[in-house]
C-alpha cells in the first residue's frame, strides 16, 4: 500500500477536530530522510487497520496546523479518535510501536 502523498493546503484545526472516528495525521515533508524512512513500518503498521483515516501533512514553517498540534520534529504521527488525541509518536521507526499507537484510537 502506498502511503497518500502529502497534502498540499493543510485543513483548519477545527475541520480536524471534527473528523469523526480513527485518525492517524502524519507530519513531515517529503523531502525529509526520517520520514522517509518510517513510510515501510507506517504502511505495515495501517494495514492492519484499513478503516483508519491517514492524513499526510507537509509541515513547515508558517504551517499553522502543525504549529497547533506543537510540533518539532518529523515526521510525527497523532493519533486521534473523534478528534481527541490519544497517542503521539515522533520519529517512529519500528511496526511494533506504530501498531500500539494505532490501537489506542480503537
Amino acid at each position: 500500500m502506498m502511503p497518500p502523498p502529502s497534502a498540499p493546503t493543510e485543513p483548519p484545526r477545527a475541520d480536524v477536530d471534527a473528523l469523526p472516528g480513527a485518525t492517524v495525521v502524519e507530519f513531515g515533508a517529503p523531502w525529509c530522510g526520517f520520514c522517509q524512512a518510517a513510510q515501510p513500518a507506517l504502511a505495515a503498521a495501517l494495514a492492519d487497520h484499513p478503516d483508519m483515516r491517514h492524513l499526510k501533512i507537509e509541515d513547515g514553517p508558517g504551517r499553522r496546523l502543525g504549529r497547533s498540534f506543537g510540533i518539532k520534529l518529523w515526521p510525527t504521527l497523532v493519533v486521534l479518535r473523534d478528534g481527541r488525541e490519544v497517542a503521539r509518536l515522533v520519529r517512529p521507526t519500528a511496526r511494533g510501536e506504530i501498531a500500539d499507537a494505532l490501537a489506542q484510537a480503537g
